[in-house]
């Protein structure tokens, strides 16, 4: 007898519902292994593509990174550029766009050519690519994280909120596993060579895979119908900051202490380790891809947690987590390999009370008309500020010979978003999207 396309799945969520969240899902996977690709690759690549300074090791790494961080403060014109894009013309369209232009940033990167091959060439050509990935995961999103949240069913926001980061960690875990496959078999020259390039040429073929599947998604945002019949008026690219100043404003304090506690927790702490204590490379990212295995478990346990008990209690132990733990919990790093893994672990639990719902938050304080947009360029915007400058910040600190004062970076931003999760934010998981 056949299935009705209503009939729920295991977890209860129609499988209409389904098919939805698996087109962001996948679609997202490809995105944010591109983009991390070059996190845990850095090393490698460093040396090829930026010129050495003589007596001081560090200064490639830091040029790597600081490339990394321009990439990221393109995130908040894609956050607003595609995120109105989607407002006015529909989250499918423009999730379309994001995945092409990710692929075509990280075939960039693939291909780009040595220092000593093209000279400064070489770090322009990183650079641009860059910037047209970090153009993408902007807009990415704004589009992705709407359309998530939109699909779900009534009580379950949390729970699909939650593949925002499921999806993301898949492709961080990709990443991971293939950069740690390629360091356990090629030779440190040989990665140094070329071996680095590999994960970028198959990012890029994978992102027509990913485009491939998000064409069967159906369109979320009735707003966007209705304009594109002539039935509504196009909202203004700045209408969710004329409109709604406050939720734009709590967007960047809810986010500005979980962005730099992701991106030091799920993507430096690595390469952190090896700056500070001199931890082994390859063992570092075996170590970074059990933590992204245990951290993507978490997410819709979280989420669906999240939809019973409310959004703000998760914050708040969030924030309560990270405002205490960094400078214990990085105090106790050394060489050995348990050491890494279980900072690594615990950081990820609370920082999973973040992650999880980021997407619902943001999404639930934005009506329709404005929402990718809304969501997605003040969350893009403190992301670049915070977020992107974190790995810069922590190998800068580690060359002026204090890198114990990283830890205590992130404490004071625990502290901000801490406040804003008690005295400013509302509750919103009960209340129906507008």
């Amino acid at each position: 007898m056949a299935t009705s396309p209503t009939a729920p799945s295991p977890l209860g969520i129609p499988k209409s519902r389904v098919r939805q969240l698996m087109a962001a899902s996948i679609g997202n996977v490809v995105e944010w292994y591109d983009w991390y690709a070059y996190t845990f690759l850095a090393t490698y690549f460093s040396a090829q593509v930026f010129p050495t300074s003589s007596g001081n090791s560090l200064v490639p790494l830091l040029s790597s990174f600081a490339v990394f961080a321009v990439g990221f403060f393109m995130r908040p014109l894609g956050g607003l550029v595609v995120g109105a894009f989607a407002d006015r013309y529909g989250r499918k369209a423009a999730m379309t766009f994001t995945i092409v232009l990710m692929g075509v940033g990280s075939l960039i990167v693939g291909l780009t050519p040595t220092y000593a091959a093209a000279g400064v060439l070489a770090p322009a050509i990183l650079t641009l690519a860059r910037l047209v990935q970090g153009l993408s995961v902007g807009g990415e999103f704004a589009a992705a994280t709407t359309f998530l949240v939109e699909s779900a069913p009534e009580g379950r926001r949390g729970l699909f909120s939650s593949f925002q980061y499921v999806s993301t960690t898949i492709g961080q875990l990709l990443a991971s596993g293939l950069a740690a496959v390629l360091a356990t078999v090629l030779a440190t020259a040989e990665m140094d060579s070329y071996g680095w390039r590999i994960p970028f040429v198959v990012g890029a073929v994978l992102s027509l895979v990913g485009l491939w599947i998000r064409s069967g998604a159906d369109e979320t945002s009735a707003v966007a119908e209705e304009i594109r019949q002539g039935r509504a008026e196009r909202p203004g690219m700045f209408d969710f900051l004329k409109q709604h100043p406050r939720s734009a404003a709590t967007i960047v304090g809810i986010t500005v202490a979980g962005t730099v506690a992701y991106y030091t927790w799920t993507s430096f702490l690595p390469t952190y380790a090896q700056i500070t204590v001199g931890f082994d490379k390859a063992e570092s990212l075996q170590i970074g891809t059990i933590s992204l295995v245990f951290f993507m478990i978490l997410q819709p346990l979280l989420g669906m947690l999240s939809d019973r008990i409310g959004r703000r209690p998760m914050l708040i132990t969030f924030g309560a987590g990270f405002l205490l733990l960094p400078v214990p919990l990085l105090g106790l790093l050394t060489d050995a390999y348990a050491s890494l893994l279980v900072v690594q672990l615990v950081g990820m639990v609370f920082l999973g009370c973040f992650t999880s719902i980021s997407a619902a938050v943001n999404s639930e304080l934005f009506p329709t008309r404005v929402r990718a947009a809304g969501a997605g360029f003040p969350y893009s915007l403190t992301v670049a500020i915070f977020g992107g400058t974190a790995p810069f910040i922590g190998t800068a600190l580690q060359e002026a010979g204090n890198p114990e004062l990283f830890p205590w970076y992130m404490s004071a931003l625990a502290l901000v978003s801490t406040i804003v999760y008690v005295f400013v934010l509302k509750e919103t998981s009960g209340k129906p999207l507008s």
